[in-house]
């Protein structure tokens, strides 16, 4: 169970103050050292950034082979302070992936240390703006998509968990958590049968999938409709990527307050607690490597779903021959 964690995090996350360094702290007094702080301001505010490398036994940090899964809370903001208070809906990625740090911090503190390393990073920021969107509006961050993924996509990592509140939409229509099929260099695999066998184990109910697009394994700048930044890290990462959405039956602003449903929260946590614990010996748990090598031999890479498009690429090699 991780409930503990998640209720734990919500309160310090539930603070005009909040900040990752608080989290540093936080983790520092449980017994693990050595997470990574950073703050970025602009014009619209500034957001704290959090990193934390637990490692495993048999993990790349010990000199071994058992591969580093990453576990990312993305979202926009905490908070929309001062126009609102306390919690909105959008913590709810920064919150999973806290606690399922912090649960893993107390179990390998405790002795039952995981395989391989988990990077754990999410960002904080209590004061977002909010910005317009179609069903509902979104929470944005004070800094670009570009910016988030530089300090939270880690090449370290070898298969990427994306958690974020998806109750903005008309898509999913149940409460809980769904994940999304396995994003990786631009294609859009099939959903990981291992992955649904764990939410299955998890939840104790039928495995929920939500739908995704070519549009939202596209960058951020590009002009196009995306369903929410879920899956903006396969944009910066060779790495599979498989979306984890916290979800809900009715459409909910990423702005709502009081709308953070702890034990859908806790669902998620475990669910990608239990992902970190299974993911040795290899990513076959994320997809099928043979089956992807094949369909980049029979229709060639799709990376370039990874780049702005053609348009980007054209004013960088402008700007590369002056």
């Amino acid at each position: 169970m991780a409930l503990k964690q998640v209720l734990e995090i919500a309160d310090l996350v539930d603070r005009p103050d909040a900040d990752a360094e608080t989290f540093r702290q936080l983790f520092a007094s449980r017994g693990m050292q050595g997470a990574e702080v950073a703050r970025v301001r602009t014009r619209r505010g500034s957001t704290s950034f959090f990193k934390l490398l637990i490692p495993g036994i048999r993990g790349r940090s010990a000199g071994k082979s058992a591969p580093t899964l990453g576990i990312l809370g993305y979202l926009g903001g905490v908070g929309a302070r001062p126009g609102k208070i306390g919690l909105v809906s959008d913590a709810d990625g920064a919150i999973a992936a806290l606690a399922a740090a912090l649960k893993l911090t107390d179990m390998h503190c405790a002795g039952d240390r995981l395989p391989g390393d988990v990077i754990v990073a999410t960002h904080v920021s209590p004061a977002s703006p909010i910005i317009p969107h179609d069903p509902v509006a979104f929470m944005s961050s004070p800094v670009g998509m570009a910016v988030i993924n530089q300090h939270m996509v880690d090449p370290r990592m070898e298969a990427i968990l994306s958690i974020d509140a998806t109750k903005g939409n008309r898509i999913i229509n149940a409460r809980g958590f769904a994940i999304s099929p396995t994003v990786k260099e631009g294609y859009i695999l099939r959903v990981s049968e291992d992955l649904l066998a764990i939410q299955h184990h998890v939840t104790g109910r039928m495995p929920s999938v939500f739908a995704i697009t070519t549009q939202d394994i596209t960058p951020y700048g590009n002009g196009l409709f995306h369903l929410n930044s879920i899956l903006q890290p396969s944009t910066a990462s060779d790495a599979p990527v498989v979306g984890v959405a916290i979800t809900s039956e009715a459409v909910v602003p990423g702005s709502a307050t009081g709308a953070n449903q702890e034990i859908d929260i806790e669902l998620a946590t475990r669910f990608v607690i239990e992902v970190a614990k299974s993911l040795e010996p290899g990513l076959e748990r994320f997809y099928d490597r043979a089956e992807f090598a094949r369909m980049v031999r029979l229709y060639g890479p799709m990376k370039h779903l990874q780049s702005l498009g053609r348009a980007a690429a054209r004013r960088h090699r402008k700007v590369g021959r002056k």
